[in-house]
């Protein structure tokens, strides 16, 4: 088994606490991201699985194996870096054998040949092994140093951003390969990136971290449509979040959320919170549709309007002087900047903070 758990784990650096009381289990055979802006402890957390540091107190295992006080070459573990690392006068074969090359004893040098050969065709480097790493692409470095990992047969992989130095439309491209080479290994994997995106399209789970505290895990669609508080709603998603602090009120047996002259109906739901309750509203943005202006609309004026593709981003202003940002189609709404406009809040996807701590009060 090449479960990964992490019971009461810390970290610190004289007053800085870079990791506190950590405690994750990572599935066998699962995808797991570190999501979380620099500075955020995850890094950290890998580096304490990969045993580059020491932890100051808590326990890492891998399996039923306990492997806190272990060296890193003792842990059976394969790390692919940022910068991939590979060696400039090693051609790529040599390249993707030197963890075997450097074991001792020796394999056989045709098992290794072999080896090396099944590991280049799983990543579609085959052609490339008598080459050396300035002759071959940025996202082909990228997979021999996958390959050099994958010829350890390790229990489980770390991935340190290894994407981050590809250009946008590479980096696209590579996640697909990532994705479906888990798929073929069935291996367990630790990702750590600070791209939202990444970490959506890749795991099978995400643990998003914030000051050295494990804010949530849990998976992509759940984090994105269930935030626990107002840093995970604002940090995963491609956009930032709209935040509005208000109260809540009762009218009718329904929810109502108040900001000055601003009333944003939201239903029948149950809430940990009182009529009267300081809370921020959180609202993505493609929460809130605009329309053509009408009696007792909602009021804003455009402020900014971003074409991407097929989305368009338009930002408003609330006659409260509130910024939104929101998402819409081209096809359907193509407002101008200066255009006045009705909104619209949909109230099964406004999420609803505590406005002291900023936790959900769903």
């Amino acid at each position: 088994m090449s479960t990964v758990t992490f019971k009461n784990v810390s970290k610190r650096y004289g007053a800085v606490t870079a990791l506190d009381s950590l405690d994750l289990e990572i599935g066998d055979g699962e995808f797991v991201s570190l999501l979380g802006p620099s500075g955020s402890g995850k890094s950290t957390t890998l580096n304490l699985l990969a045993g580059l540091i020491a932890a100051d107190n808590g326990s890492i295992h891998i399996g039923d194996r306990d492997i806190t006080r272990l060296p890193p070459e003792q842990r059976d573990l394969a790390m692919v870096f940022q910068n991939y690392a590979l060696y400039p006068h090693m051609t790529v074969a040599e390249n993707i054998a030197f963890p075997l090359a450097a074991r001792r004893p020796r394999p056989d040098k045709d098992d290794v040949a072999r080896r090396v050969e099944r590991v280049a065709d799983t990543l579609g480097v085959s052609n490339l092994l008598a080459r050396y790493p300035k002759e071959i692409s940025g996202g082909q470095q990228q997979r021999v140093a996958l390959g050099r990992a994958m010829i350890r047969d390790p229990r489980v992989f770390l991935l340190d951003e290894p994407l981050s130095n590809l250009d946008a439309r590479l980096r696209v491209r590579m996640r697909r390969d990532l994705k479906e080479l888990h798929r073929h290994l069935s291996s367990t994997i630790v990702y750590v990136t600070h791209d939202q995106s990444e970490a959506m399209t890749l795991s099978d789970r995400i643990a998003v971290f914030s000051q050295g505290k494990l804010q949530q895990v849990a998976t992509p669609l759940e984090i994105y449509n269930n935030p626990v508080n107002t840093f995970v709603a604002n940090f995963v998603g491609d956009r930032e979040t709209n935040f509005l602090d208000g109260t809540l009120e009762a009218v009718a047996g329904e929810c109502v959320f108040r900001r000055q002259q601003l009333v944003i109906p939201l239903g029948r739901r149950e809430l940990q919170a009182k009529p009267g309750h300081a809370t921020t509203l959180g609202a993505r943005p493609e929460a809130i549709a605009i329309k053509p202006l009408g009696d007792g609309d909602i009021r804003a004026e455009v402020t900014l309007t971003e074409l991407a593709g097929a989305e368009l981003f338009v930002y408003l202003r609330l006659e409260s002087g509130d910024e939104l940002g929101v998402r819409c189609d081209p096809r359907e709404i193509s407002p101008a900047i200066g255009d006045s406009v009705g909104v619209r809040f949909d109230p099964q996807r406004i999420h609803l903070f505590d406005q002291q701590s900023g936790q959900t009060l769903a």
